[in-house]
């Protein structure tokens, strides 16, 4: 593969990663305005002010930090700036959530002990948000509570949210190898670990692309990586996807494409491939700046924070300089923050007895009007609940 470009050195790309962590976390102390706490409990809010949008109660929203989740972060901070600080409380969960359980439980529990709450979304729902959700319920049966890309049993969670969205899991079994057999690849590298091959809606979509792989004549193969909320954390994850990654290519040749289910790897994922070679059919999390931005080296200017226009036009010219394109894609907009901004507007409105979340077309409606583009929505249990799944159209860089 020809390139005009200096190759980044393996020490240059580690000690790029290492910035990375680091800078990571000093936004994470500057946007969140917390004295050095990383357990999630700090207040998260990032701008004063009234709003765009007046509302005569609050709002209770957890997101990650943004070393776990920047988008889901963003989103928080949007929701914010329309509803105004004094009416939305939000915190971020630990990023070590499955060891601090019961502390996500309080956080959540603790939104709601506010009497002037009336919605609580929680994005992503980790472990923990179906038990906060029950204790919610004893106490405040009035509380409107929506979950984003839920990890806990689908049919628990249907029974229990008010309303929940996320990406359409067994679908995306199919469209991720079809995007990969458009590509050309040879080979898929599906990264994970135990923790989420332990999530239905997961290990049912892994084995979906393993089948799928099989008929279009792509050979799929399973890498066990460490899990980041293992003995290494995070970093030693992050250095296992850009030391396995050239590994891969060697064994199994250029052709081959790399998915993973976990955020974290997204980073050193697509910085590895930038420079080694390969394909990335689409995140675990599909969006324009999971991952891309900083992989690419993409400083987003302040008045082009949200102009997914701006930044998938940035995106695909970084790539197009390395002589990559075609190698990559992703959702034109981030689901993350697309789910959490539409089911916290879909709970404000039914709060405000203005339209139902229990509306199909209502929800749609709402979620095209956040994103921008066409979706297709279904739900996941067409005789009871209000858990939507859904898709949207990949872009190519």
């Amino acid at each position: 593969m020809s390139r005009t470009q200096r190759r980044i050195s393996r020490r240059s790309l580690f000690a790029t990663m290492a910035a990375l962590v680091g800078a990571s976390a000093i936004s994470l102390l500057i946007l969140a305005g917390c004295s050095g706490k990383t357990d999630g409990t700090a207040n998260a809010t990032a701008s004063a002010g009234k709003g765009t949008v007046e509302i005569p109660f609050k709002i209770g929203i957890m997101t990650g930090t943004v070393s776990q989740g920047e988008d889901e972060f963003r989103a928080g901070q949007m929701v914010v700036a329309k509803y105004g600080q004094d009416h939305v409380k939000m915190v971020t969960y630990p990023d070590n959530f499955m060891q601090e359980q019961e502390t996500v439980i309080s956080q959540l529990v603790g939104l709601a002990s506010d009497p002037e709450v009336k919605v609580i979304v929680v994005g992503q729902a980790i472990p923990g948000s179906v038990a906060a959700a029950r204790k919610i319920r004893e106490k405040r049966p009035d509380i409107l509570i929506g979950m984003i890309e839920p990890h806990e049993d689908p049919e628990l969670v249907n029974r229990t949210a008010d309303i929940s969205i996320q990406p359409d899991q067994l679908a995306r079994g199919r469209t991720i190898v079809a995007v990969a057999k458009k590509m050309g690849v040879t080979d898929l590298i599906h990264y994970s670990f135990p923790r989420h091959m332990s999530q239905e809606l997961i290990s049912r979509r892994r084995d979906i692309m393993k089948e799928e792989c099989a008929k279009n004549g792509i050979k799929f193969h399973f890498v066990t990586a460490p899990d980041p909320m293992g003995e290494g954390g995070l970093p030693a994850t992050q250095q296992f996807v850009m030391e396995d990654v050239p590994r891969e290519l060697k064994q199994y040749g250029p052709k081959t494409a790399f998915f993973s289910t976990n955020c974290g790897m997204m980073d050193p994922m697509i910085r590895t491939v930038l420079n080694d070679g390969g394909y990335v059919p689409e995140q675990c999390c599909p969006s324009p700046t999971h991952g891309y931005p900083t992989a690419l080296g993409i400083a987003i200017p302040p008045d082009k924070a949200g102009d997914f226009a701006y930044i998938n036009a940035e995106n695909q010219k970084v790539i197009a300089e390395h002589h990559m394109t075609g190698h990559f894609a992703t959702w034109p907009v981030p689901e993350v923050m697309l789910s959490i901004r539409t089911v916290t507007d879909l709970l404000v409105d039914a709060t405000m007895k203005k339209s139902s979340y229990k509306d199909e077309a209502t929800v749609k409606t709402a979620m095209e009007a956040h994103a921008g583009v066409p979706i297709t929505l279904a739900k996941y249990d067409e005789k009871q609940g209000n858990s939507y799944l859904f898709l949207v159209s990949n872009i190519y860089y």
